[in-house]
């Protein structure tokens, strides 16, 4: 099954693409690698999800804006390539969460994107190399910031 009919199965719908709030590109594709930047939890109204894990957010709360972060990232890619099933592998996904002093389950929160891109992709093509980090700020207050590579057909 293709990577968009597999999204479709699991019941989402990828939300527009997010547009650069500074002076970057969304996606760069090198030879066969594209590089996302870095992408937060956008609703379907456009609002950020906020907070900070371990304060007023819980694991749960940071899954969900995790997984809401993967499907922006993949509407970037979409919009971008023209077609999910352009991609072949993820390579690389680096997570930071913003959380207090204490927290320490930042890979919790972050397997909120890790899941839903081994869902669509598949065990072999879906699960990366990993990095989740705590920050103590995030751009706009967000909870999640996530950038991936994947590797793609040209």
């Amino acid at each position: 099954m293709n990577a968009e009919a597999k999204l479709k199965e699991l019941g989402f719908e990828l939300p527009p693409a997010p547009k650069p709030i500074g002076v970057y590109k969304p996606m760069l594709i090198v030879g066969n690698l594209a590089y996302l930047s870095g992408h937060g939890p956008m609703k379907p109204n456009k609002t950020l999800i906020t907070g900070r894990l371990g304060l007023d957010m819980d694991v749960e709360a940071g899954y969900e804006a995790a997984r809401l972060t993967g499907l922006g990232m993949l509407a970037t890619l979409q919009s971008q390539l023209g077609s999910l099933d352009k991609v072949k592998r993820l390579v690389k996904l680096l997570g930071l969460v913003r959380c207090s002093d204490g927290f320490d389950k930042q890979p919790a929160v972050i397997n909120g994107c890790s899941e839903l891109f081994r869902d669509v992709f598949g065990e072999e093509a879906g699960v990366a190399a990993r990095s989740a980090l705590g920050t103590n700020s995030l751009p706009g207050g967000i909870a999640v910031e996530i950038e991936a590579i994947f590797e793609v057909e040209v």
